[in-house]
């Protein structure tokens, strides 16, 4: 899978492009690729890569988050440390976008940056199960108003249609024709189809792109089980 120095996921509240931005963070690393993950989801205070910060240290992956985040003290505040991970070149950025055009709005202040450089994609997370993205019109439209909103075009299509933990293999391989539809829609590149490495062995060789995820456990769930070890991708 090619890969750019600044990879943006943005999409529909409950996509999971914040698993998906971790998932991918942690990709790059294991190629030897020095990477950070910023969170710029300023809108959405419960489903956060803070949540995974000490893992994210221990592999070796620097987080950039406000500082408030999982406080009760969380406001629209970004970090200055974002200006510096657009700025460089020496690694990686993933930066985990806002849900929808609400929250696509922090991205504005770094496209001219972003564009100037010229190594990036953006990449629209879509989730056929999620109420306003079940068919392609209303995704595409969802999609529209993140790139009006930010002032940045989308590059690829992401596909995690999903139905939290009860998800199953065919689950994952009936939402294989949406994601196709929506990209060719929107005339773009189906990226991957992402599932639960649980359940990835039984799609092996069914799924072009598959990208298995490692499910992140929410910071107000560390202390409790998880059902058979999901909880929503």
């Amino acid at each position: 899978m090619d890969y750019r120095r600044l990879t943006l996921f943005a999409g529909h509240y409950g996509s999971g492009k914040t698993n998906i931005a971790l998932n991918y963070a942690r990709w790059l690393k294991r190629q030897g690729i020095p990477v950070t993950i910023a969170d710029l989801d300023i809108v959405n205070p419960y489903f956060r890569t803070k949540d995974s910060e000490q893992a994210l240290k221990e592999e070796g992956i620097d987080l950039i988050c406000s500082e408030f985040a999982n406080s009760n003290l969380d406001v629209p505040a970004m970090p200055k440390e974002v200006y510096a991970l657009i700025d460089s070149r020496d690694t990686c950025g993933v930066l985990d976008i806002g849900g929808d055009d609400r929250g696509a709005l922090a991205l504005g202040r770094y496209v001219p940056a972003i564009r100037q450089e010229n190594d990036f994609e953006m990449l629209f997370v879509i989730n056929r199960s999620r109420p306003l993205t079940r068919n392609i019109a209303d995704t595409l439209e969802v999609m529209r108003e993140i790139e009006a909103a930010c002032g940045l075009a989308f590059t690829g299509i992401v596909n995690n249609s999903n139905l939290g933990p009860l998800t199953t293999a065919e689950d994952v391989l009936s939402g294989l024709r949406y994601g196709e539809d929506v990209a060719a829609a929107a005339g773009l590149p189906l990226k991957m189809t992402c599932a639960a490495e649980t359940i990835c062995e039984e799609l092996n060789g069914k799924v072009d792109n598959l990208f298995p995820l490692t499910i992140q456990k929410l910071y107000y769930m560390m202390n409790s089980e998880v059902p058979n070890g999901k909880t929503d991708i």
